[in-house]
């Protein structure tokens, strides 16, 4: 593989007709392992205006909406075809008491927000808004539970409220609050950071409390949870090591955080001024997941080798500075091209991990750190990243292909390695493969070889993010300065794809 050590200063100097070549060998027979849609999972806290101006206004709401669902904000979502939505937290999770959000709304008790910003809510989007708005998007809901200030009591009724279909007393409750049949409910994460917010235990302490609360998780009239213990942050590989030990088969998966982040004290800089060294650090940062991936992996491997209990990145994504002038504790942040890029290499890096890790969970959906949306009262504006999960969605219950990438690698900041193209490649049940690029190169296009082995191709077609700065964003005076268009730069040469890359660039192929 050609390496070259350069710093980011030469890097960027460079004359803009300079560029670098790639090849890429994808094996189309090799492939065994699905990548699971649930890797495309979302997640919306209690934070800011993530729920209420974000997703729900209520239905005596100006702003049109559906039973108090946006509009908008609705007709969005559904074209990511989000596979699944981690509610109610985060850190809101526990200090959750969900019996305060049931019932007609002027009954429901206000409550304040301690975690984020001390916001008084008024319980109007509780347990039947957010599952039914899970029916709206045909998306499963991933309910997070209260182990830190909650009861093993409380989490069993709960669960019982949303799943019997018997004359049990709390299905006879929901029936009185207006729905009649059960929810289906797969996910429940029994906890969240209970390292941190949750609780601040100790893993040994942790292990034994979700042996005691996972055992009143009980399954009713054929609903089948799938139950998942709080996980590690980042590097903690120990809490890792102890839940495997004394949780094992108990859990069907385990949870992990991970944000691309500068770092917890002071500023983590602003979402929209950075320069081209910020941005290549950033995705040093960003491609860091992998070793921490692997790392954990491997540790449940020593202790699962079958691979029964399932990785759950349910948390990640870029935290920056929360934006000038909006409310503290609310973690409203932009959202540039430096995000899309930041999600295109993670989702990429996923697919090569699925045969353990299941689901992730970007943080969050609306309003909150690296969203798919923004909103300001009835405006709304979709965000670059939202544009990278509505290409990549072509890999949802795909089958991963491996492949070979030889490319150029930048040596950064803090000695971070970082290739200058991301790619991943899948097959659907048609036929069809896709793969995804992503040229990281601020300045330099990539002229890129790919070989399919053999796969003979009949036609290629695509689809190309890019903008003429990194640094560009969409606004709701701009709602469509950073959008995808069609991408005619891949032809089909004597059996194989030349692909011709613009720096800073993300594509989409759809190959038949």
């Amino acid at each position: 593989m050609k390496t070259r050590l350069l710093t980011l200063l030469a890097c960027i100097s460079l004359p803009l007709f300079a560029q670098r070549t790639s090849q890429i060998r994808v094996y189309p027979d090799r492939g065994t392992e699905e990548i699971s849609k649930h890797i495309y999972g979302h997640f919306a806290e209690h934070l800011g205006t993530c729920i209420y101006g974000g997703l729900w206004v209520g239905p005596d709401s100006d702003i049109p909406n559906t039973q108090g669902y946006r509009n908008d904000v609705l007709e969005a979502l559904k074209k990511l075809q989000i596979p699944n939505l981690r509610w109610p937290g985060g850190c809101f999770a526990d200090e959750y008491h969900w019996m305060d959000g049931i019932g007609p709304k002027e009954n429901r008790p206000k409550m304040v927000n301690n975690n984020w910003g001390g916001t008084i809510e008024d319980n109007s989007f509780g347990t039947h808004e957010f599952l039914n708005l899970c029916e709206l998007l045909e998306c499963e809901p991933y309910i997070s539970a209260n182990v830190g200030s909650g009861t093993v009591e409380e989490m069993a009724k709960w669960v019982e409220y949303m799943t019997s279909e018997g004359d049990s007393p709390m299905a006879r409750l929901r029936r009185q609050n207006g729905r009649d049949k059960a929810w289906k409910v797969k996910f429940i994460g029994v906890g969240n950071e209970s390292w941190g917010c949750g609780g601040s235990m100790r893993p040994e302490y942790y292990a034994d409390l979700y042996r005691r609360y996972a055992t009143y998780c009980r399954n009713y009239d054929g609903n089948q949870l799938f139950k998942i213990a709080s996980g590690a942050s980042d590097y903690d590989y120990n809490w890792t090591e102890v839940l495997m030990k004394n949780i094992g088969g108990r859990m069907d998966g385990l949870s992990l955080h991970y944000y691309t982040v500068t770092g917890w004290e002071g500023s983590k800089g602003a979402a929209t001024k950075f320069n081209s060294e910020d941005f290549y650090w950033t995705m040093g940062k960003c491609l860091e997941i992998e070793e921490v991936i692997q790392k954990h992996i491997l540790i449940m491997d020593t202790y699962d080798p079958q691979k029964k209990v399932a990785l759950m990145l349910d948390e990640w994504g870029t935290w920056w500075d929360e934006e000038p002038g909006t409310i503290n504790g609310h973690l409203y942040q932009q959202n540039t091209m430096r995000d899309a890029f930041v999600a295109a290499l993670s989702l990429n890096l996923f697919h090569k991990y699925t045969d353990r890790l299941k689901m992730t969970n970007i943080a969050q959906i609306v309003n909150v750190l690296q969203s798919m949306i923004l909103t300001n009262g009835s405006q709304m504006v979709v965000t670059p990243s939202y544009h990278i999960f509505e290409m990549f969605k072509v890999h949802q219950d795909a089958i991963h292909l491996p492949l070979d990438l030889v490319c150029d690698k930048e040596t950064v900041r803090d000695n971070r390695e970082v290739p200058m193209l991301s790619a991943s490649a899948s097959k659907n049940k048609d036929g069809v493969i896709h793969l995804t690029l992503a040229n990281v190169d601020l300045d330099q296009a990539n002229e890129i070889t790919l070989d399919l082995q053999a796969h003979k191709i009949s036609s290629v077609s695509g689809r190309i993010l890019t903008s003429a700065s990194i640094h560009d964003h969409n606004t709701f005076d701009h709602p469509e300065r950073v959008k995808p268009v069609a991408f005619n730069g891949a032809k089909i040469d004597k059996g194989q794809l030349k692909i011709s890359m613009p720096p800073k660039s993300i594509v989409v192929l759809e190959v038949k």
